[in-house]
């Protein structure tokens, strides 16, 4: 019988190669995403079950977990935390039925009071029937199958390409973040407007760790909207693959009307056009967040579902929407009505629990 084991992903040159490799993988698989979390977040710890083959010198499947810890909130498993795009790497139901045994043994021994496995292109060979799934979120994307301007075409008329024309005419600029004292800046408006969506701040040094990690590889670029020299608008893009990923798309509301966030989402759609990437996320976006649901639908993306599965599946209901539960409302009035002096100490304590 094959048994799976742990291995130490910043350490074992095989797993970058087999995440490369594998049609599943993506940039939070990589050794360099647990450095990120375990730097940032001394509550989390990853746990990296894999499946060798015969000759024990590659990798075969595997299912990273993260140990996510709280006194509030108590202890679980997730795979993988902070990532939009995240599947178990295997090939088969078999091999992952192998993997998540390892995984629930994992559970009793940290007492973990759920396990969190999300995915994308894995759905057809996740079949425990101890697993439920909910469908809460979607993914929106294009294929980058033609030149952007020809793209275009399809992008709703007054709802995109005018805005897009409205900005370019507007001056904006575009900076690519290659200082600290950049990413601050970015960093400044993206408070911002978390305070304006009720949302806690994930804190400083998750950006800054993640722009150091993967910075050199060109894996993550900071993009700045400038209003003369003012920085307007920002965005964080991650890069692997064939892919680009939009990941945090942030704004100064008082320059709403210049439409900066449609001015970045341009730039970096011409750009990962020019670097040859094939694909053009838009992020996840929950199915009850109708405002963004209809800013990406007009880009003419394709959209699917990014289901989240849990086990015990009787908990799946309760914890697939936290944003009915009363601690959500309470730390969304929090997070809105507080001074920004206060904003950010609320999001370093509000993700010393999340994951």
């Amino acid at each position: 019988m094959v048994e799976s084991i742990l291995i130490d992903p910043t350490a074992d040159s095989r797993w970058d190669e087999f995440v490369a490799a594998h049609p599943y993988g993506w940039i939070c698989h990589l050794a360099g995403w647990k450095m990120v979390l375990e730097d940032t977040f001394p509550h989390m710890r990853g746990y990296y079950l894999v499946l060798q083959d015969e000759d024990a010198k590659s990798i075969r499947a595997a299912l990273p977990v993260f140990e996510v810890k709280s006194w509030i909130t108590g202890t679980r498993l997730v795979s993988i935390p902070y990532a939009t795009l995240s599947d178990p790497l295997v090939s088969s139901a078999e091999d992952f039925e192998t993997l998540f045994e390892s995984v629930l043994a994992l559970s009793e021994k940290v007492h973990a009071s759920y396990i969190q496995i999300r995915s994308h292109n894995s759905q057809p060979l996740i079949r425990d029937p101890r697993i439920a799934g909910t469908y809460v979120y979607k993914h929106h994307y294009l294929q980058l199958s033609d030149d952007p301007e020809r793209l275009s075409k399809n992008f709703h008329r007054t709802c995109v390409r005018q805005r897009i024309s409205r900005a370019i005419k507007s001056g904006l600029t575009l900076r690519a973040v290659d200082s600290e004292s950049n990413l601050r800046d970015f960093y400044r408006l993206y408070v911002l407007s978390r305070k304006c969506l009720g949302l806690p701040p994930q804190p400083y040094a998750f950006f800054r760790s993640l722009w150091q990690v993967f910075l050199g590889s060109g894996r993550v670029s900071v993009l700045l909207a400038l209003k003369g020299s003012e920085p307007i608008a920002g965005a964080i893009l991650l890069k692997y693959k064939d892919r680009v990923s939009v990941e945090w798309m942030v704004s100064d509301s008082k320059y709403s009307d210049l439409s900066p966030n449609h001015y970045l989402f341009w730039q970096a759609m011409k750009s990962a056009w020019d670097d040859g990437f094939k694909i053009f996320d838009f992020g996840r976006t929950s199915r009850h967040n109708y405002p963004l649901m209809d800013f990406k639908n007009r880009w003419g993306t394709k959209i699917v579902d990014l289901p989240n599965y849990y086990y015990p599946s009787t908990l799946s209901a309760k914890l697939a929407e936290p944003e009915s539960t009363q601690r959500y409302r309470l730390m969304s009035a929090v997070c809105r009505k507080a001074p920004l002096c206060v904003t950010i100490p609320v999001g370093r304590f509000c993700y010393r629990h999340l994951g």
